[in-house]
């Protein structure tokens, strides 16, 4: 008698192969699971933080996130403009205190 029905042969199941699929998503799910729990934006972490992509390039972003507040502030590609006046000049002592002279005021 011949059983070459009862022999079965797994490497011919169509449905291990799916099986293996279904185990490399779950491995690709797991590590995008990782990926957003270690990013800094991430809505669930109860940190503020405060991201700047492209430091010191025409298209610096600082991105602050307080709380559940975010707040983006985009680079206009100029440096040192603005509408100021000096206010005054600061000074550190040796101890590492710092120390604010106003601008206009005579130090004694």
């Amino acid at each position: 008698m011949n059983h070459r029905f009862l022999d079965f042969d797994e490497d011919d199941d169509p449905i291990l192969s799916v099986v293996n699929v279904i185990d490399v998503f779950l491995v690709v799910i797991a590590v995008l699971l990782v990926v957003v729990a270690s990013n800094p934006l991430n809505p669930f972490s109860e940190d503020n933080v405060v991201v700047v992509t492209n430091p010191g390039e025409e298209s610096m972003t600082i991105t602050i996130r307080d709380g559940q507040e975010l707040t983006r502030y985009e680079s206009a590609g100029e440096i040192g403009e603005g509408e100021g006046v000096l206010a005054g000049t600061a000074y550190r002592l040796p101890d590492g205190s710092m120390v604010y002279v106003p601008e206009g005021e005579s130090g004694q």
